[in-house]
């Protein structure tokens, strides 16, 4: 049975986020998630590199690597287009906004080991999704990262941190966040779940 386009975006943003259900690409997402501004930027680029890569991936997969029977070298070949495309994002992110190029600092280029935009595309050729499908769950896996790493940053901007004890403070409370948040993503799994 063929997933509807429509279902598996919607189930790549809520139910099945490649955040929350996977844990994939938890570095960026808690380093970053300390502002809102930053985490919008970072939200944004990883949403356009990770629906990119994943339409870039399907292709060289099955018009490169299948037809010259390479498939063993998807791995590798999946990281250098990340990595290119990245290098890509970066120049235009530096080139007209500086602000935000400087906010966002190490963790721009960082997104080339986003586990979460290589996780896509092996789960697009795992999963044997065709083109559209491939790119709508590309799309739709970046947007639910987003919405995570908003949440996140719009608690922690709120939550202040004097009346919180101190072992929890910091890293921990970000951890127990992102756990009630999975919990609430999760409780949606009846609705669509792709696998």
């Amino acid at each position: 049975m063929e997933i509807s386009v429509f279902i598996l975006f919607m189930a790549a943003v809520f139910t099945s986020n490649i955040l929350l259900t996977n844990f994939l690409g938890m570095c960026s997402y808690l380093s970053v998630s300390k502002q809102i501004e930053s985490s919008i930027g970072l939200g944004i680029a990883v949403f356009f590199v990770m629906t990119c890569t994943t339409a870039l991936n399907y292709a060289v997969y099955y018009f490169i690597l299948v037809p010259l029977d390479l498939v063993y070298l998807q791995y590798i070949i999946f990281i250098i287009v990340i990595a290119a495309f990245v290098q890509l994002t970066e120049m235009v992110i530096e080139r007209f906004s500086p602000v935000l190029y400087y906010s966002l600092g190490i963790f721009l280029p960082l997104i080339t080991v986003n586990c979460a935009i290589l996780g896509v595309s092996l789960f697009m050729i795992i999963r044997h999704y065709t083109f559209i499908q491939s790119v709508a769950f590309g799309a739709g896996s970046g947007i639910g990262w987003m919405l995570a790493i908003l949440a996140l940053a719009g608690i922690r901007e709120r939550v202040n941190e004097k009346f919180v004890p101190a072992g929890l403070r910091g890293a921990a409370l970000s951890l127990i966040i992102t756990g009630i948040m999975a919990l609430g993503f999760i409780g949606l799994s009846g609705i669509a779940v792709i696998q």
